[in-house]
């Protein structure tokens, strides 16, 4: 099995390319510029910078090298970015999917697109696979723009929506958790909302649903992310905890207060019910993926 990755310098990335690799399956990884994985070594691991926001250059390497899946999990990600740039996250996240797509269909690879909880306006929470898009914000459009130009696609494909990645930064992109340890270790203290509802994912859960989607050739919409329901705040107080640093350096405060150029839904959070039962996905509780992001206390 070929599997063409993008993103791969990125978070989620890495644990893509460790597992995907390891598993023994053929792997080209692709990102933006040089590669930035320890992967090189591995006979079944290959890299070749791509920007597939360039027609032209996703043709080239998508055609040469005829995978049997796709893996689109690269994107423009910060909600703020997106909404100060709206056009470069419109080239980035809409139209690279549908270069992308363009060339899947040409070699007869599965498209994998890796999306987000974003792509839901907050309103209600714990969202199934079927449930009615609406985005409060530019990233979260792209994103559902995105999902429709999958659907609408002549090929097999997939969607993984999931939320609040968490994990430890393994190619330089912090997350809530490693800015909690990063800012409070030092003193510092972190300002985190309490009023917008999640299940945060542990990066490498996200990474292993992905993989037992691909290798059991699953098609249509999954949701992979956390089991349990944590604002922020309450992600941020437990990772205190566990590192015994001290809890009053994280300040609660609440969306309203915290200015930030893209609205953020406030209650989202995904239902896995579909991935447990025809997956057999099983995220780690939030304790655990602490012990796996910082390791034994």
């Amino acid at each position: 099995m070929k599997i063409l990755l993008t993103g791969a310098n990125g978070f989620l990335g890495y644990y893509l390319s460790d597992l995907l690799t390891n598993a023994g399956l053929d792997l080209l990884a692709t990102s933006r510029g040089d590669c930035r994985l320890p992967f090189l070594s591995k006979g079944n691991f290959n890299y070749l910078p791509l920007d597939f926001t360039e027609e032209k250059s996703v043709d080239t390497v998508v055609e040469s090298y005829a995978p049997d899946f796709i893996i689109h999990a690269g994107a423009m990600g910060k909600p703020d970015d997106c909404e100060l740039h709206p056009e470069l996250a419109d080239l980035i996240n809409v139209e690279g999917t549908r270069f992308l797509l363009s060339a899947a269909r040409r070699v007869n690879a599965h498209f994998c697109y890796i999306s987000t909880d974003f792509v839901f306006d907050g309103k209600e929470g714990n969202y199934k696979e079927s449930a009615v898009r609406s985005s409060v914000n530019h990233y979260g459009l792209t994103k559902l723009r995105a999902e429709e130009l999958v659907e609408a696609a002549a090929l097999s494909w997939s969607i993984v929506r999931t939320v609040l990645v968490y994990g430890r930064p393994m190619t330089g992109r912090s997350n809530l958790l490693s800015i909690v340890q990063e800012k409070l270790s030092t003193g510092e203290s972190y300002q985190v909302v309490d009023d917008q509802i999640r299940t945060p994912t542990y990066v490498g859960d996200l990474a292993l649903g992905i993989f037992q989607l691909i290798t059991q050739a699953r098609t249509g919409i999954y949701h992979l992310c956390g089991q349990e329901v944590l604002t922020p705040y309450q992600m941020a107080l437990q990772a205190a905890a566990y590192l015994s640093l001290d809890p009053s350096l994280v300040v609660r405060t609440d969306t309203a207060s915290f200015k930030q150029a893209a609205q953020r839904p406030l209650r989202t959070g995904l239902n896995i019910e579909k991935a447990r039962r025809e997956l057999g996905f099983l995220p780690l509780t939030f304790q655990q993926g602490l012990l796996r992001t910082f390791g034994p206390r």
